[in-house]
């Protein structure tokens, strides 16, 4: 075998990745020793995501789309794994409810009906005034680019596309880069906002974070520190482990829906492996269960999890995946579609963060900052900005926030599916527009109604 540079395929993948590893650490430099990089309280990681991207822009350094877009993917689904795995801390007082995980969906699945309602107002009120011939349903787009991310967002401006919209494609997928932009950009301004009104503490929400016992490294039975294998070793294994069950089970269902359902699978596959994590974390949660299983049944006698090193690896996880997502970033080329754009953009963005302020006081009382800045992460961005944003406040996951993305995605595929069917009739006329207009504001209405006065059964 050839072991020197000219073996691309043996060098390319590590060279890329040491290069965001390097941008990693002066970006991590930077944050400590510049003073007003500091205090802007922007993460590491956000800050080597931009500076990756600005660097790709001016051709500085070469990454390929794919690269970046492969991280983002898999590191993902190995956090959301790793964080699963984790053993529950008996005893531990949680806020979460019964009812969190869906009223949560129904938060997502509100917020692309939200944005879809306001998406079709700016684009039809456009169409109908300064811009005539402007595609009216483009609106759509604009939860299918903050909401869903880059890959719903260019399945359908291409399917636009072929319905009249010049340009559909590149439209979509600027709105989910500017939607992942409007994510960093306005969640760390408003953290800024939250700590100069002194709602938070982000000094000692790190030195919380940092602060460990014996306990946190080691819990009763665990495998030694080292043994014949590294204990690390056993953490990344199980991970591993449970991710290439979770890609068995993927191929299984999506080779299962083609054999029985053609024309289903091709609806419901991008849908199972675009919401990997989710499965993943599910089976993590499984392959946990079998360890209180197998002692039960006396066939284990150490507890392999260890929440330290899971914690670490979910961090390193979502770490990466978000210098990746940020750097893969690409605004396409609007020629004549500028405006219509840049008022999506900007009022997408700041009408989301009102309604998401108005409903999170509403089902998360007690953990308002962390569900709101998770929410609105994940519903201008992805999920991965999501887990950015509430890193800053949650790093150690303490709140439910983050089995609320999980869960919520989860309740909001499910909720959402009526969506795929509405969307493919916007464009077909101006009375089915208004038809899908009048469907969004009444599903909306439902399911406010069902976060706002539903409540959770007391237990008596």
């Amino acid at each position: 075998m050839d072991f020197s540079a000219s073996n691309t395929a043996l060098w390319n993948g590590m060279i890329q990745f040491g290069i965001l590893s390097a941008i990693m650490l002066v970006a991590n430099v930077l944050r400590r020793k510049v003073g007003f990089i500091r205090k802007s309280l922007m993460p590491t990681a956000v800050m080597a995501g931009f500076i990756t991207l600005l660097l790709r822009i001016f051709g500085v350094i070469s990454l390929e789309a794919i690269f970046l877009d492969s991280i983002t993917y898999h590191t993902i689904a190995i956090g959301f794994i790793a964080l699963s795995l984790r053993i529950p801390e008996k005893n531990h007082k949680s806020d979460a409810t019964s009812l969190d995980g869906p009223k949560s969906g129904a938060l997502i699945v509100s917020t692309y009906l939200m944005q879809g309602i306001l998406g079709i107002i700016i684009t039809a009120g456009l169409a109908y005034t300064i811009t005539p011939g402007l595609f009216k349903a483009a609106g759509i787009l604009l939860p299918m680019g903050y909401g869903q991310g880059p890959g719903q967002a260019n399945n359908i401006g291409v399917t636009y596309e072929q319905l009249g919209f010049e340009g559909g494609q590149s439209f979509g997928l600027s709105i989910a880069a500017a939607g992942f932009l409007c994510a960093c950009i306005v969640g760390v301004i408003y953290i800024n906002v939250l700590q100069k009104q002194k709602k938070i503490d982000i000094k000692s929400i790190q030195e919380k974070a940092e602060v460990m016992t014996v306990e946190d490294f080691q819990s009763d039975n665990e495998i030694p520190v080292s043994q014949s294998v590294d204990r690390l070793s056993m953490q990344i294994a199980m991970v591993v482990f449970v991710y290439l069950i979770t890609f068995l089970v993927s191929m299984g269902i999506t080779s299962l829906l083609t054999a029985i359902a053609p024309g289903l699978s091709a609806t419901i596959s991008p849908v199972i492996w675009g919401f990997n994590f989710i499965i993943g974390a599910l089976v993590a949660m499984l392959f946990r269960q079998s360890f209180n299983w197998f002692t039960k049944a006396r066939w284990m006698n150490r507890q392999y999890p260890n929440n330290y090193l899971l914690s670490r690896i979910s961090g390193f996880a979502f770490d990466y995946m978000i210098v990746a997502g940020i750097a893969a970033i690409e605004i396409r080329d609007l020629s004549g579609l500028w405006l219509p754009f840049l008022v999506m953009a900007v009022l997408g963005g700041w009408v989301t963060l009102i309604f998401l302020q108005w409903l999170c006081k509403k089902i998360y009382p007690s953990y308002y900052h962390e569900g709101l800045l998770s929410m609105y992460g994940m519903l201008t961005g992805t999920i991965s900005s999501g887990v950015m944003l509430l890193r800053e406040l949650d790093p150690n996951y303490e709140t439910p926030a983050a089995n609320n993305l999980l869960a919520g995605s989860s309740y909001g595929i499910l909720l959402g599916a009526p969506l795929l069917v509405i969307i493919g009739m916007a464009p077909k006329s101006d009375l089915f527009l208004l038809i899908v207009f009048i469907v969004l504001i009444v599903y909306l209405i439902i399911l406010i109604m069902f976060m706002l006065k539903v409540q959770p059964r007391r237990k008596s």
